[in-house]
């Protein structure tokens, strides 16, 4: 029946994410650390021009991709207690630029602990769909295994966060 394919489909699924989920015994954590997020100093970050801080209203990507915009939507976020969201965005792109399948297996189990799983340290607020996908997906990681989650994210943070942020004084004091 349709219903014992599924709960097959499902006990296979939870088997294998389990095997990826687990801590490996054999040291690969100490060969291949997921860059831990260290305690530094705030970056000296040049301000930008007027000219190029009006450009960051066209779309969030504008600001996403200018490192000055980046660091300043963060630092907006996290004065909003949602900082998780762009991190996990951030994460996802670095995820997408892993070659290694050892390091890419590593960097996943990271990104679903911190941010997937629920009542992960810096969950982010997907729907069960999307978390099913998701988790899915880690069976067999690839590129785009994060990609419907991360999309969910950056839709959530340009239809709420982003208007905050133009509108914030943060933002004002550079397009003066």
């Amino acid at each position: 029946s349709c219903q014992q394919e599924a709960a097959r489909v499902a006990k296979e699924i939870k088997s294998k994410l389990g095997v990826l989920l687990q801590k490996p015994e054999n040291g690969i954590d100490l060969i291949i650390p997921y860059p831990e997020k260290q305690e530094k100093k705030p970056e000296k970050l040049q301000k930008p021009i007027p000219e190029e801080a009006l450009q960051w209203r066209e779309s969030l990507d504008h600001v996403l991709t200018n490192s000055c915009g980046l660091a300043m939507f963060r630092s907006f976020l996290r004065s909003e207690f949602s900082e998780e969201n762009i991190e996990f965005w951030v994460a996802c792109e670095d995820f997408k630029k892993t070659k290694s399948p050892m390091k890419m297996a590593v960097k996943a189990r990271k990104i679903y602990e911190d941010f997937i799983q629920t009542e992960g340290p810096r969950e982010v607020n997907i729907d069960h769909y999307t978390k099913d996908v998701t988790l899915r997906n880690l069976v067999d990681l690839s590129p785009v295994t994060f990609d419907l989650a991360q999309k969910r994210i950056y839709a959530l943070m340009e239809k709420d966060s982003f208007g905050r942020f133009l509108r914030s004084e943060q933002y004002q004091e550079l397009v003066k």
